[in-house]
């Protein structure tokens, strides 16, 4: 009893806070590798850090040698290897509000018109089962992407968005990438998504919005052309056959609202408890 009281005579206010800074770095470290490859890879290490201890602890000096130098020469192959999830890390530290601000300077007038041209035009596009991708950027800058396609700068409008991606046009096979109220570029490709988990039946444009919400935040809307299926990509993953609400709902998100585009996934349950 009296070590344990030994114990919290000891503890300082900063002993705390360096302990709770701590716990809140693992888990939030935890919670960005959940959704990625490197769940598996930080598995194996620390499965091997513990096999590395238990085996100084028993004295097993070759398997402890072997390990120890498979850890020091392993951490440069992990900086190439997973250069991705790093990139994309780094990208999510520098998302969060504590350290950036929104780009858009959001005006509802301007915002409900734009979001009633996209809703138009997407409808439309739908109607006539026109393939289309639009991309649209909020933190993470896509002028890489941008770069790849043909500058436009023109404000959204519903005929505009139409007439890129009427088939035989130059521009209707790319992605276009939409920023704030504006039309940053068309005809823009876009990387892949490297989920091999993917059913067969999704298409080469779906694969495109997944690997840009997978590396970035932006939030992407496709059309089929097979179908004339609408869908939306957020954080990597894929929502299919919405209707012409929810797209609105998620376009709300973007230009009316201030909340972060996690709680998407609260609202559309929701709304699919609504729709049963």
């Amino acid at each position: 009893m009296e070590q344990i009281k030994l114990i919290f005579t000891n503890i300082s206010i900063f002993n705390i806070i360096d302990i709770v800074i701590v716990y809140f770095l693992l888990y939030k470290g935890y919670m960005l590798i959940k959704n990625m490859r490197a769940k598996q890879l930080v598995k194996g290490i620390v499965l091997i850090l513990v096999i590395t201890q238990l085996s100084g602890l028993f004295e097993l000096f070759t398997l402890s040698w072997i390990l120890n130098s498979t850890l020091q020469a392993g951490f440069i192959a992990l900086v190439i290897l997973f250069q991705p999830e790093l990139r994309r890390a780094l990208e999510y530290i520098g998302r969060t509000s504590m350290f950036s601000l929104s780009s858009l300077d959001k005006d509802v007038a301007s915002s409900q018109k734009v979001i009633k041209e996209i809703s138009t035009a997407t409808s439309s596009l739908s109607r006539q089962k026109i393939g289309a991708l639009m991309i649209f950027e909020i933190k993470t800058g896509l002028n890489e992407i941008i770069d790849t396609g043909v500058t436009i700068n023109s404000e959204i409008s519903s005929g505009l968005l139409i007439n890129i991606f009427i088939p035989n046009t130059p521009l209707h096979d790319g992605a276009v990438i939409i920023r704030d109220y504006r039309i940053a570029a068309a005809g823009c490709f876009l990387p892949l998504t490297d989920n091999n988990q993917l059913s067969k039946d999704i298409g080469t444009r779906h694969r495109a919005a997944l690997g840009m919400t997978e590396k970035s935040d932006a939030i992407a809307v496709i059309v089929s052309e097979e179908t004339g299926y609408i869908s939306y990509a957020i954080d990597g993953k894929l929502y299919r056959n919405i209707q012409i609400e929810e797209l609105e709902r998620v376009l709300a998100k973007i230009y009316l609202d201030d909340d972060k585009p996690k709680i998407f996934e609260k609202w559309r349950s929701i709304y699919e408890n609504k729709k049963r």
